[in-house]
């Protein structure tokens, strides 16, 4: 119950628009009522030229109606049924069309609002979070799942709320006729509703699997697509087409799974309707013969009862769309509820000019179980370079990640002129740093688009002199269309070297007092690497750097040099210095020399 609660809770938002909705299917079923009671009037008066019998009692009003109807003329009430029955239908058809698109509009409006819910609870989770999860399955919760809870928040509740409306009138309609027999039909409720129920509850686990492994399929598409280069450099075409089949094969198999279960329903439900309308039918007979009752209200009796049959199946088929929408909304709320771990203060402080230092002050942190960083202590004065050198897995990105927040530590502060960084807004801090990273992320935009990212007011005479600086604007004014050439998804039109500049010229648009520069040259060319260090050269000057080298003749320069290995501090000082000592950062530096790595 909890769950489903959770559920419709998506429905508040537009709760004006469900009443109209529920107003206008209430309408259509008091139609869909009238067009079985007309069997009453057509058969007993028009056909048979009988009178009306009901074996109860009528209200006052109701009596008088039936009076009149009988003592109508058989060709006179012809005439009337002809000339009500087709505005009948066009009345419900009217209805049915309305209540039918404001629920199609509220499962829209309710998708639209769970995708800006999680895109947006995405965007503000940290990047811990994503690191234990698959770009893929968070794909498939913003695509599949929420697809699923569209079917169950449109036509679900369609169906809930207007079936629902149709077995009340009917089985009003079949008590007041004949309540015994009426009764008779509770014992073969829990035949109905005992496979259901149990369907349902086997639906909703196979619901979980089904979507867990299209969060597989998902992330295998993800993985080998962006990663086709190496895919066909391995000659993997093969192994990732039967990686694929067994996932689409495994996926195959539970949704047949699923679909052998509702289609079951069907035929049962129905089976055991039609028994017990032959046991009626028996029944009700002798009473038409005695006269106790008009065969026309017998047909009212019977059609009201057979009617129940179909609203009760697609009662059975939303509890079934309900159990895998539910399964699918868990995943949501799995989502929606996590916790963001890296906040933002109730009462944020901006940043202003950087003027002192920058300080880790007895830093801890780990992922999970995984001690990354221990006791780090560590004082940047404004305007130094500083080198952070070491094997890999010694938490260097790490302890540059702390500085704009992606992750805070669990002991210690990272302090800028004395306050404590988890002070400040994230748009305050994080604007004053630019980051270039070993692996560039571009988008599939133009050139003038991902190098204004975050500044998309900038103008382009203020993009030209970045992509100046960063050694880019030459081989952009030879494209095609220049700057407003698009280059693909991640950059795949542009060469290495071409995407890491656009990189650097994208941090430099900032103009950041402080630049993050993480292994930014490890991959390139010769070439590539001396344009690109040029570039770096220059946008360094003037700023307060920290740059993580796997080559360490590229960080000879630096004003301090610090080695990190397994977590700790293990040297500090300038090239010379360290060089002269026998320590990690000269047994790094020999073996570079000596071609050993």
């Amino acid at each position: 119950m909890k769950d489903y609660i959770r559920f419709i809770r998506f429905l508040k938002p537009h709760k004006g628009i469900l009443g109209l909705a529920v107003m206008y299917m209430a309408i259509s079923s008091v139609f869909d009522w009238v067009s079985i009671a007309m069997i009453v009037p057509v058969t007993d008066k028009v056909f048979n030229n009988g009178k009306i019998i009901f074996p109860v009692s009528l209200p006052p009003k109701v009596a008088v109606m039936v009076s009149v109807l009988n003592s109508i003329p058989q060709m006179k009430l012809l005439g009337i049924v002809v000339l009500f029955l087709p505005l009948l239908f066009l009345l419900k058809g009217i209805f049915n069309y309305f209540y039918s698109y404001y629920m199609s509009q509220i499962g829209q409006l309710c998708v639209r609002d769970i995708r800006d819910q999680l895109y947006q609870k995405m965007q503000n989770l940290s990047l811990e979070y994503f690191s234990r999860k698959r770009a893929g399955e968070l794909i498939s919760r913003i695509t599949n799942d929420v697809k699923l809870v569209e079917n169950a928040l449109s036509y679900g509740t369609t169906d809930l709320v207007y079936q629902s409306f149709l077995v009340g009138i009917f089985t009003i309609t079949i008590f007041y006729i004949h309540w015994k027999l009426a009764l008779l039909s509770l014992l073969f409720g829990p035949l109905i509703a005992f496979p259901i129920i149990k369907v349902g509850k086997v639906l909703r686990g196979i619901s979980k699997n089904s979507q867990e492994r299209m969060a597989d399929i998902n992330s295998l598409l993800v993985e080998t697509i962006s990663g086709v280069r190496i895919v066909k450099a391995f000659g993997m075409e093969g192994y990732e087409i039967e990686k694929f089949r067994k996932q689409n094969y495994n996926y195959y198999k539970l949704a047949m799974k699923a679909i052998k279960r509702t289609l079951l329903l069907n035929p049962l439900t129905e089976f055991i309707g039609v028994l017990f309308g032959v046991f009626i039918l028996a029944w009700a007979g002798k009473d038409v013969i005695s006269g106790k009752i008009s065969f026309g209200v017998l047909g009212l009796f019977l059609g009201s009862l057979f009617s129940l049959i179909r609203p009760l199946k697609r009662l059975s088929q939303v509890n079934s769309i309900n159990q895998q929408a539910l399964a699918a909304n868990v995943r949501i709320y799995e989502i929606l509820e996590t916790p963001v771990i890296v906040r933002e203060p109730a009462v944020p402080v901006e940043l202003g000019q950087i003027k002192k230092i920058i300080e880790f002050k007895k830093i801890s942190f780990k992922y999970e179980e995984n001690q990354v960083l221990k006791d780090i202590n560590l004082i940047v004065n404004v305007g130094e370079v500083v080198a952070v050198v070491g094997p890999s897995g010694g938490g260097k990105s790490t302890l540059v990640d702390l500085i704009p927040r992606f992750y805070d530590p669990q002991e210690g502060f990272v302090l800028i002129d004395g306050i404590d960084i988890r002070n400040f807004s994230f748009q305050s801090l994080r604007s004053k740093i630019g980051i270039v990273t070993q692996e560039t992320v571009l988008f599939n935009d133009t050139i003038l688009a991902n190098i204004s990212y975050g500044h998309l007011d900038g103008g382009i005479e203020k993009v030209e002199n970045a992509a100046r600086l960063a050694n880019a604007h030459d081989f952009i004014s030879k494209l095609p269309d220049g700057y407003n050439t698009f280059i693909g998804d991640r950059g795949a039109k542009l060469s290495g070297g071409e995407r890491q500049r656009l990189a650097i010229a994208r941090a430099l648009l900032k103009n950041p007092p402080i630049l993050i520069l993480d292994e930014a040259t490890s991959q390139l060319d010769t070439e590539s690497e001396r344009l690109v260090q040029d570039a770096l050269d220059r946008v360094m000057q003037g700023r307060t750097v920290f740059v993580i080298a796997h080559r360490l003749s590229t960080v000879k320069n630096a004003t301090k040099i610090i080695a990190l290995d397994k977590g700790r501090i293990v040297q500090s000082g300038t090239h010379q210095e360290l060089i002269a000592q026998d320590g990690l950062y000269q047994r790094l530096y020999n073996l570079q020399n000596l071609g050993v790595e």
